[in-house]
This record gives C-alpha cells, sequence and structure tokens, in this order.
C-alpha cells in the first residue's frame, strides 16, 4: 500500500539491514522475546523510514501501532515481529530469501503471503471505486468486486491464520489515523471495514477489534447519524455513569460477602451497537435499555448463576430480555448470561455475567489463543497435535461462516455458487455449488481424481455422487492405480459439477482412446506393409512423408480412418511416368465447362469426366482440389483431405484447380451429396436412437450407419445427404450437446 512505485532496496542495503539483525544475540532466556521483537524492528527500520502508505500514514508509525493493537489483544511476539517483516517485503528486491535468511522460512512466509493479500485488496478497492464512477456499471459490480476480495480473503486466511490477525489489527489502525488526522477515508474502504472486517472480527471472537472496527467505518459512513447517538449519549453521560458506579459498588459489595471472587466493572455501550438495536427493533433511543450495562466476572460457571438468582431477587427482572448464552453458545463460541432488570426508580440496565475464561474469549476470542502461536523457532512447523488440530478446524469453520454472514456490504446471492470444503491438513478447496467428492479429489489433484474409489464426508463414508456443504471436511479414498468411470461424464449420474473436473476425465479417456486407435493402426499398417513385401521400410521416415510428425501419429490416424490404408499403398509403390498429354496446364482465360454428374467444373479447360473422392466426400461449398487420374478423369477431395495431400505431395504435376458449378435447379431437382460425420461417444442404451432424433431434427437424411463399440466407448459413423455442407456443421453442433458424446467429427 504504498504511495508510489519504489525501486527495490539495493543488495547492499539489504544486506546491511539483514546483518545488523543478525548481529542481535538469538533469543536464549526470558527477555528473548523482546530482544526478537528489537531485532525485526532494527531489520525494518532503514527500509521504512521515510516512506508512506497510500493513506498518507508513516509505514514505520503503522507498523509500530499494528504491534501495540496486537500485545493488547493478547498476540505474543512471534505475530508482532511477523508486523515488520510484513511492511519490508515491498522494500527488498527479493523479500522472501531475505527474510527466510534473517528470520527463517516461516516468517517469510507470512510476510510475503500477508503482503500479497494486501495487494489484492488494495486493487479490489480500486476496481470498485472506478466501477462506482462508471455510469454503464451493472447494479451488482460493486457487490461482485467485494466478493472476489473476499473469497480471496478466505483463501488466502487458509494457508495461514496469522494473516487474520495481521490484517484485522492492519485495518484498525488505518481506521485510527483517519480519525486521528480528521480525515475521510474512502468510502470502499470503510465501507469494507463495516461489512467484511468487523464481521471476521466478530465471528472469531476478537469483541475489542469488532467494536471498534464497527465505531470508526460507522463514523466515516453515517457521520450525521453517529453524531447524533454520541449526542444523545453525552447528555445523560453523567447521570447515567454515577447510577452505574452505584449498582456497581452494591453487586460488588453484596457478592463479596457471599464469599464470592468477583470482579464488577461498567460495560461500555458502543455507539453502531446502539444504532443496530434502534433500527433491529425500531425502538427509539430512550427505550435502549443496555445504555446502562454492567459486567460481572466470577470464577466458575456454578458461581454464574448464583449470581444470576441474587440479581433477579434483588432487582426486577424484565423476561423477554434475558439470554443464556452458557447453555447455548454463540456460533462464534461466545459464551456469557445476559439480563436487564430494573432498580427501585424503574430505570433498566444490563447485566453480563460470565467466568474469567469466557471474558478472555470474549475479549481476544478463539484465534487470540493459539492461531499465531505455532510462529517463531518454538513450534512453528504447524499443528500436529489432535487438540490443536481441532482448533484450527473450529477457526476454519468460523470463517466459513464469516463468508455466509456478509449480508451488510455483500449479497448472499453473490455466494451461492461457490461452497468451500476442508481437507485434513484443514486446507480450505473452493468448488463449484453441487459439487462432489469426485469434484474435490480432482481439484486437489489430477491424479487423486483418477484413483478417487470412496470419500468420507466428516468422518462418515458417503456415495461419491452426495453434493458437499461448505465446511465440511473430505477426506478421500484412493487405489494405488486406475482411471476415472465412464459414469462420471454421465449428468443424471451426478458425480462431476465443475467443468475442471469434467475435462480432466476426457481428456483420460480421450487418451485411452488414443492408445487403442493408435495400437489398431499399426496392426493395420503391419499387415498392408507384410502383404506389400515392404516390412524393412522406416515407419518413422513413411509417417514424415505422409505429413505426420512421428509413427505413432500415423497409427492413430489410420486407426480412427483419417488416413485410409489406400494412400499409403499408393506412397509405397513407386510413382509412373506421367504422359505428356495428361499433364493439364490452366490456360490464362477462366472458360467454364458445364457441371458433370458431380457437380464440379474443371477450371481453364473443356469438359472434363469428375468424381468425388470417396475418401473424403466433398460436398458444396467446400474448398476443393483436382486430381488427375489414369482413365478416370478427374477426382475431386477436399482440400484438407489426407489422401489428396498425400497424392500431391508424390505428384504434384497432376493436380488441377477445379471449382463446384453454378446451380440450376433447386427444391427438389437441387443435387445432393453424401458426407460421413463420425461421433465417438459413451456407449450406452437409447444412444443410436438418440443421435438419430437429432438428425431428424435438423431435416437430414441419413442413408447409412456403421457402428463399433471398443471398452464402452462408441465409434459411429453416418452417411447422410444434403446439398450444403454448412448444413452438416450446424448438425454436428447439436451432436455434441446429446448426453454422452464425447468428439463429432466431419469425416
Amino acid at each position: 500500500m504504498i504511495t508510489r512505485t519504489l525501486p527495490a532496496v539495493a543488495p547492499t542495503e539489504a544486506a546491511t539491514a539483514i546483518t545488523a539483525a543478525l548481529a542481535t544475540p538469538a533469543p536464549t532466556g526470558d527477555g528473548e522475546e523482546q530482544r526478537a521483537l528489537q531485532r525485526a524492528r532494527a531489520f525494518a527500520e532503514p527500509l521504512l523510514t521515510g516512506e508512506v502508505l497510500d493513506t498518507g500514514e508513516p509505514v514505520l508509525d503503522h507498523a509500530d501501532a499494528v504491534v501495540e493493537i496486537l500485545r493488547h489483544i493478547g498476540g505474543n511476539t512471534d505475530l508482532q515481529v511477523c508486523v515488520y517483516l510484513v511492511y519490508t517485503t515491498p522494500y527488498l528486491a527479493r523479500p522472501r530469501e531475505a527474510i527466510a535468511k534473517a528470520f527463517g522460512e516461516p516468517f517469510a512466509d507470512v510476510a510475503v503471503e500477508t503482503h500479497k493479500l494486501v495487494e489484492l485488496q488494495r486493487q479490489a478497492r480500486r476496481r470498485v471505486v472506478a466501477e462506482a464512477s462508471n455510469p454503464k456499471a451493472a447494479p451488482n459490480a460493486l457487490e461482485a468486486a467485494q466478493t472476489e476480495n473476499v473469497r480471496k480473503m478466505l483463501l488466502a486466511f487458509s494457508r495461514d491464520l496469522r494473516v487474520v490477525l495481521l490484517r484485522l489489527a492492519s485495518r484498525l489502525q488505518t481506521l485510527r489515523y483517519f480519525a486521528a488526522v480528521k480525515r475521510e477515508p474512502p468510502q470502499a474502504l470503510a465501507a469494507e471495514s463495516l461489512h467484511v472486517f468487523a464481521p471476521l472480527a466478530n465471528r472469531l471472537g476478537i469483541w475489542q477489534l469488532k467494536w471498534e472496527l464497527e465505531d470508526l467505518a460507522f463514523r466515516f459512513l453515517e457521520p450525521e447519524t453517529y453524531k447524533h447517538i454520541a449526542r444523545l449519549l453525552d447528555e445523560k453521560r453523567v447521570e447515567r455513569e454515577q447510577h452505574v458506579e452505584q449498582v456497581r459498588q452494591r453487586l460488588e459489595q453484596a457478592l463479596t460477602s457471599l464469599g464470592l471472587r468477583v470482579q464488577v466493572q461498567g460495560r461500555p455501550k458502543h455507539i453502531y451497537s446502539i444504532v443496530k438495536k434502534m433500527r433491529g427493533k425500531s425502538l427509539d433511543f430512550d427505550h435502549v435499555y443496555d445504555l446502562r450495562a454492567l459486567r460481572v466476572i466470577v470464577e466458575t460457571v456454578d458461581e454464574c448463576y448464583r449470581v444470576l438468582a441474587w440479581v433477579h431477587e434483588h432487582f426486577t427482572p424484565v423476561p423477554e430480555e434475558f439470554d443464556d448464552y452458557i447453555a447455548k453458545p454463540k456460533p462464534n463460541g461466545y459464551q456469557s448470561l445476559h439480563t436487564v432488570v430494573r432498580d427501585e426508580q424503574g430505570r433498566a440496565f444490563e447485566i453480563q455475567i460470565r467466568t474469567r475464561a469466557m471474558h478472555e474469549h470474549a475479549e481476544h476470542g478463539v484465534a487470540a489463543h493459539w492461531a499465531y502461536k505455532e510462529a517463531g523457532t518454538k513450534g512453528y512447523a504447524g499443528v500436529t497435535a489432535g487438540s490443536s488440530y481441532d482448533a484450527k478446524i473450529a477457526v476454519l469453520r468460523q470463517l466459513l461462516a464469516w463468508q455466509r454472514d456478509l449480508g451488510g456490504g455483500v449479497s448472499h446471492a453473490l455466494f451461492d455458487d461457490r461452497i468451500y470444503v476442508l481437507t485434513l491438513q484443514a486446507a480450505i478447496v473452493e468448488l463449484p455449488k453441487g459439487a462432489t467428492p469426485v469434484d474435490f479429489a480432482y481439484a486437489v489433484h489430477t491424479d487423486l481424481g483418477h484413483r478417487c474409489r470412496g470419500a468420507r464426508v466428516d468422518g462418515q463414508m458417503v456415495p461419491l455422487n452426495t453434493p458437499l456443504a461448505n465446511g465440511q471436511t473430505v477426506e478421500i479414498i484412493a487405489a494405488k492405480e486406475g482411471g476415472p468411470s465412464r459414469d462420471w461424464l454421465n449428468p443424471e449420474a451426478g458425480y462431476l459439477v465443475s467443468h475442471r473436473a469434467k475435462s480432466k476425465v476426457r481428456a483420460w479417456f480421450n487418451a485411452q482412446a488414443a492408445a487403442e486407435n493408435v495400437a489398431r493402426g499399426r496392426e493395420q499398417v503391419e499387415r498392408l506393409l507384410q502383404r506389400e513385401g515392404k516390412t524393412s521400410v522406416n515407419l518413422d521416415e513413411l509417417a514424415l512423408e505422409m505429413g505426420f510428425d512421428a509413427a505413432d501419429a500415423l497409427f492413430e490416424a489410420v486407426g480412427k480412418e483419417a488416413v485410409s490404408l489406400r494412400a499409403i499403398e499408393q506412397r509405397l509403390r513407386p510413382a509412373e511416368p506421367v504422359p505428356a498429354a495428361e499433364v493439364l496446364s490452366p490456360k490464362p482465360s477462366r472458360q467454364r465447362a458445364a457441371g458433370g454428374p458431380s457437380g464440379v467444373v474443371v477450371v481453364g479447360v473443356g469438359a472434363l469426366m469428375t468424381t468425388l473422392a470417396r475418401c473424403c466426400k466433398p460436398a458444396p461449398p467446400d474448398d476443393i482440389r483436382g486430381f488427375v487420374t489414369r482413365g478416370k478423369g478427374v477426382s475431386v477431395h477436399r482440400a484438407d483431405c489426407p489422401d489428396f495431400l498425400a497424392l500431391a505431395k508424390r505428384q504434384p504435376a497432376r493436380v488441377i484447380d477445379v471449382e463446384w458449378a453454378a446451380p440450376t435447379g433447386g427444391g427438389a431437382h437441387a443435387p445432393v451429396y453424401a458426407v460421413d460425420v463420425g461421433v465417438q461417444a459413451q456407449d450406452r442404451q437409447g444412444l443410436l436412437r438418440d443421435i438419430s432424433e437429432a438428425f431428424a431434427r435438423e431435416k437430414i437424411n441419413v442413408v447409412g450407419v456403421q457402428t463399433q463399440s471398443v471398452k464402452g466407448v462408441a465409434w459411429m459413423t453416418f452417411t447422410v445427404e444434403v446439398n450444403d455442407a454448412t448444413r452438416v456443421q450446424r448438425v454436428m453442433a447439436v451432436l455434441n450437446d446429446v448426453p454422452g458424446v464425447l468428439k463429432v467429427w466431419r469425416r
């Protein structure tokens, strides 16, 4: 987030910073954490001094403030070290190598990953601003850009959860800076803070960050409403604070006399939460009960309920305002008793009752307890123990729930096309909605998809066509070797949803078909060579002469009947001398002769007998060429016909220009041409019927069908009659949509 494009730090400058950092003694005792933090700041200071963010805030000041925020919410020193390393990244020529050398690979990974996310968010906000200034922008363009940003954040967080804390603390400091210098931040940044970052802090239970992000962002988005509520709070602030202090002292004395170790404190009510409650419950300011609020912290759960009983006995409870979040915690793990009561004067106030452990969780959240404790040299290798793994899964599920929560600035509908599931290693995999375990396997690795034979979802065995849901953990059971099932390509079976997985399965079967074609073509060519007594022919050279790169390419073409054995046979036989009388040269004038039965005329000469080649079966308006035969006139081929290309290469003097004759009639008297259409498909019941119906719908007459099934794959050739080859292209497009069809081509 730098205001200008800066050259990377010269190697000597980076080396100086690294040397200075390495010169600091390695942590060894009780003061090792502070020395590690000082070492990181010493590394960053020469690089960051004098540089500013695009907000105008000095980079080093911003980093110092983020470190202080993380310290305040309980972030350990390793996470604080990461802060300085993140902000040095854009000023190092090779940041990963430089940071890894000075602090180790894990710290380099966190720094580079976080900087990458910062840049992605910056670009997304720029797109939002650009779209907002475009009067032709689609109605959901801004939400779509924001949604894509959230997706990137979600996937980045899945790789390293320390990034979550770093980004939340950095965003809070950015809002604090704008408030301190009394400047308005970009609306896109404020909206993102309120509708994306604050819900994330809430989902992770980091209350201290949540309320401040909300209040600061709301202050910039709705300044008049913010000032109005602040003014109302200030009008009776002294009276309210006096009342809260009186009740606090009374509670503390009474509960202490019961033998409880108790802490009673006033709880500030934040402006955004007041506005949300007023709007959500259609209340005016005077009817927001918890403007006066107290928090009681005790040692055990039993003591929580003892305190609740005493409060309800000595004050008048408001029944509809009681919530037991101990018996039924909030989705983010928050636990507490909430009750609203009235004193003798009828003044309402809220009391929250919780244990110290619950209070620690509410203040700092699940992420603050463990996520960043993997950093540094003391166990930075990752989560291996069961309890740590469970904690990581819990936080990832909160991230997924956060994605679903986003309703203020991001439309739920824009997330409806994607789901996020977890691997056993707690990595997040993004999939299209409705995806199955087979889709998941291919998303992880193509080879795992090919070998997929079973799946467990959240520990339970499920069928492979089971649709997955957000937050589930998926384990694939794979064979040691093997390939996909043809059933996976059947859309009615529901095994595959993602286009990527479908293309991988088709590619596997196409590769298998290609191997079968090569084997079939090799066998046919070798038989031909034996028959012709040419077994010593170099097959690679033969392939090159026929326009193929290698012998296997020639065999494949023969195996799928793209090249006929006749063409190879002609290539093997020596060329006969061409009588001079048969070599025809085009004359300068373009004289047209009447078209014969083939509907083809020879350019520049009188009438000649022409026949349509059976190998490629041309039809107008195909690009055509002629080849002068001995005693059979001119054989007319499609210009791309492999047989013609082979003949033309051997005897170019026999090639002659031809073109389609002008049509002389229409309707029932229009000439028709036989054309072959090849189809490769999964062999299934009703396949021939469905393909025939497609021809019938296009009003194309089928005069012949040849079919062959090899290992579940149907190879079909349909001979049809048309007066225009463009009709063949149309029906081929229709055939591609027939279920099970893998490939359609013109023979």
